[in-house]
């Protein structure tokens, strides 16, 4: 059986009163997202969210007690030491660069933080998943894979197939890391056209401890009891952690299964 690990479920929050209400239901880390330069282009006619938050969201986030606050920079260019500048003085605890191509730009982003707080990255371009071996040399807090800029990266059809290859598997083998997830999370019986919980056996799966909670969150748990939820939720992935080597295999056949006819567009 597999051993335990808590999962640390990060959400994407600018407001000081959504962000309380969260923490009731045990949800500690929020993403303050900078991220927008090259983005609209970059995924027009996908269906993403484009943030652009402000430095005084990151601040107002980075001032309530007990959260841990995370700022998702813009990528690889002349701001980005500007950019951790400010993120860094404002408070936040882990700052993450998106789209890094090469161990370059993870090595001068790393200088740029200069350990003032932990440091993190996306491996979301087809360059870095290849290089897996070499971004992995660095001391990262948190490492995320971003299924759908990798899906437009490599051509694919659905944010689903580079898991589906073993592009992620290949990647999560060569870091060691405190933090690693992919994909999101959401209500137990939500997720469109994934269920959640085929999301959460992946994860298990590959012993990752981290994901972000979905775009779809926000909506699926309105009018619900959040406390009851997380509950489900943390249940479950407990119970993922319990299963057998047979159970991980019918599992993952499983999540294949979905994953293709979602690939042809099918129902899932």
């Amino acid at each position: 059986m597999s051993k335990a690990f808590p999962l640390t479920k990060v959400l994407f929050e600018t407001e000081g009163a959504a962000a309380s209400a969260a923490q009731q239901a045990g949800i500690r880390d929020f993403m303050v997202d900078w991220e927008c330069k090259g983005k609209e282009a970059r995924q027009s006619g996908y269906d993403t969210e484009i943030n652009g938050k402000t430095l005084a969201d990151l601040s107002r986030l980075a001032s309530l007690s007990g959260a841990r606050t995370w700022c998702r920079v813009n990528g690889p260019g002349f701001l980005t030491q500007d950019e951790v500048d400010r993120a860094v003085d404002a408070g936040a605890a882990i700052v993450l660069l998106p789209m890094a191509t090469t161990p370059a730009d993870v090595e001068s982003f790393l200088a740029m933080v200069n350990g003032r707080c932990r440091a993190g990255i996306l491996m979301e371009t087809p360059q870095a998943c290849r290089d897996a071996a070499e971004f992995a040399r660095f001391p990262l807090e948190a490492v995320y894979v971003g299924l759908n800029d990798l899906m437009i990266g490599l051509g694919n059809r659905s944010i689903f197939d580079a898991l589906a290859s073993g592009i992620v598997d290949e990647v999560r083998s060569h870091f060691d890391v405190p933090l690693f997830g992919f994909g999101g999370c959401t209500v137990l019986d939500g997720g469109n056209p994934l269920p959640c919980r085929m999301f959460l056996q992946e994860m298990a799966r590959l012993h990752c401890n981290m994901t972000f909670l979905r775009r779809s969150y926000k909506k699926d748990i309105a009018g619900r009891d959040s406390c009851a939820e997380a509950g489900r939720v943390q249940a479950y992935w407990e119970t993922l952690n319990r299963r057998t080597p047979d159970e991980i295999r019918r599992d993952h056949h499983e999540f294949l299964q979905a994953a293709r006819r979602i690939g042809e567009g099918g129902p899932s």
